[in-house]
């Protein structure tokens, strides 16, 4: 099938339908309170890293690189004895989402560099913008080309300058952020523009954008699981703009989308705040040694390690140690081994977390 003629945006298609302009409030509503209800979790880095580890693995499993909750933290504990390649790549995708993070809460803004430099710290190379013809998104069980993107390194280019612009400049097009984040999104996987990683680079620039217009304030709205569990009609309503020009649809999908994943996600953060309130209350009553910076350690890191709590609570690694030997003696934590090291799970945590 030949490949679709993008066209430069702002696009000169009615997009705020009646259908589409009555499903935005109550995703604004959801948005609104997820915002709110983070806010009230004292450290950030906890949602931070939970929520962007469960986006990580569930983005990366779109593209069917698979990998269990259990190697994924391990993984992040950093210990020699385990190696999991699979893992290594979720960890890049998190490692991608921070960079994005911390370039446009510098800037204001995603600018091409940014893109160029998350898809680079999620694919570990330098490969940048496509500059060989070949790309093609097959069906991967009849092998049938689905759709042709752009061949011309110039033509990417361009549309990414004209995609950029579109993002950083509200003046281009007058509607809705979320409209505008759908088109985004549809933009940006229709130009692929590169080799490789453009389903989990469009993903992380769905919440990027979303801070950018102050609708979140941290990156823990993430589409994948949604996408996840409406594969089909994720590819289907895709290719349905490229090829029929059917955009409410799309638009629809999209904005059903962040609603629902808004409410699953104030749903966890809930949880999660629940959960530390009684770890908060066992530690106190019952441990000398407790502190808020040891609860949050416990909380940012399922998976937890003497080094990450020398580092966290500025303890020696004998004292962080007792620690966390005590907490497992009483069955709050779970002591494992792997290799030489020990490693200590937030077992309560854990299972929250991966519930779903």
């Amino acid at each position: 099938m030949e490949g679709c003629k993008i066209t430069d945006l702002p696009l000169d298609v009615d997009l705020e339908t009646k259908k589409v302009l009555k499903s935005l409030p109550s995703a604004h509503a959801a948005l609104a309170e997820l915002k709110g209800v983070a806010s009230t979790i004292p450290n950030q880095s906890i949602l931070f890293n939970t929520l962007g580890l469960q986006e990580a693995k569930d983005s990366s499993a779109i593209e069917n690189i698979i990998t269990t909750h259990d190697d994924l933290y391990k993984s992040g504990l950093d210990i020699d004895a385990f190696k999991s390649l699979q893992a290594k790549e979720v960890q890049n995708y998190i490692a991608a989402l921070k960079k994005g993070f911390e370039l446009i809460s510098d800037s204001g803004l995603l600018t091409l560099n940014s893109i160029l430099k998350i898809q680079e710290v999620l694919e570990d190379n330098k490969a940048g913008i496509r500059r060989l013809p070949g790309t093609a998104l097959k069906n991967a069980a009849t092998g049938e080309t689905i759709y042709t993107p752009p061949q011309d390194y110039e033509e990417i280019s361009r549309l990414m300058a004209n995609l950029v612009r579109y993002i950083n400049e509200p003046e281009m097009q007058d509607c809705d952020p979320l409209i505008k984040m759908a088109i985004i999104h549809y933009q940006f996987e229709s130009i692929h523009p590169f080799y490789d990683g453009n389903g989990r680079t469009g993903r992380i620039i769905n919440i990027l954008y979303l801070i950018l217009e102050r609708l979140q304030s941290l990156p823990i709205l993430y589409l994948s699981n949604y996408i996840i569990k409406h594969k089909p009609d994720y590819y289907r309503l895709l290719q349905s703009v490229r090829d029929e020009n059917l955009w409410e649809e799309w638009l629809l999908f999209m904005i059903k989308g962040v609603e629902q994943t808004a409410k699953e996600t104030i749903d966890l953060v809930i949880r999660i705040k629940e959960l530390m309130l009684r770890f908060k209350h066992r530690l106190r009553s019952n441990y000398k040694f407790y502190s808020q910076d040891l609860l949050n350690n416990l909380f940012k890191h399922p998976y937890t390690k003497i080094e990450f709590v020398v580092n966290d609570l500025g303890v020696s690694r004998i004292t962080a140690g007792n620690y966390l030997n005590q907490l497992a003696e009483d069955n709050l934590l779970k002591k494992n081994k792997l290799g030489t090291a020990n490693y200590y799970v937030n077992e309560e945590l854990f299972d929250l977390l991966t519930r779903r």
